[in-house]
């Protein structure tokens, strides 16, 4: 049997996921002062100039990294999105730029700052939402209920746990690594990305 040849869309899509998940890991690892570019593109084996060409900068890729994952991809498979959301939220624990520190910070006392969270949070709770509920039925939540409202707590939770952890340092967040955090919180997401019944 012979396989077909990727289209050049397909190996681009293909290099851009590869370039995200060696972000992911970085990020959650050393955090956003401590990863480089060079270090991203050599993890994902590809020359630094492509990740710029990709991303623009260490912020652009920053940002996409951890931005929910789109209802294509993540509808196919209920266990991917976890795994995209755990690995979101472990690039989180590791380090955020100032400029989303700053954000983060001001959110409850500057209305243009709680303007642009709102923003950004609705985008990833609809993002997550139609990876539940796809038109066509093939989400975990094919019929639409609930995953809306599923999708808003699993944001919810992540960003009350990157607070915790990055802005008011608790001391039970604080000097636990990250990938405990996540296998901990994997359960209670994964409840919420699966319709009860």
């Amino acid at each position: 049997m012979t396989s077909h040849p990727l289209s050049r869309a397909d190996r681009r899509r293909a290099t851009e996921a590869r370039i995200l998940d060696s972000a992911r890991e970085l990020f959650a690892a050393k955090g956003f002062d401590r990863t480089t570019i060079r270090a991203v593109a050599s993890s994902a084996g590809v020359d630094p100039a492509l990740v710029m060409q990709y991303f623009d900068s260490k912020r652009g890729l920053f940002t996409r990294a951890v931005q929910a994952p789109p209802a294509a991809q993540a509808s196919v498979d209920g266990d991917a999105l976890l795994g995209h959301l755990m690995a979101t939220l472990g690039v989180k624990l590791g380090g955020m730029p100032d400029g989303t520190l700053a954000m983060l910070r001001s959110m409850l006392t500057d209305p243009a700052s709680a303007e642009h969270a709102r923003a950004t949070l609705d985008r990833q709770i609809t993002a997550i939402g139609d990876a539940l509920s796809t038109d066509d039925g093939g989400g975990e939540y094919g019929d639409g209920s609930d995953a809306e409202l599923c999708a808003a707590l699993i944001v919810t939770t992540m960003v009350g746990v990157t607070i915790g952890h990055q802005l008011l340092g608790l001391a039970a967040l604080r000097d636990v690594p990250a990938d405990r955090v996540t296998a901990l919180l994997r359960p209670a997401l994964d409840a919420l990305t699966r319709p009860a019944g």
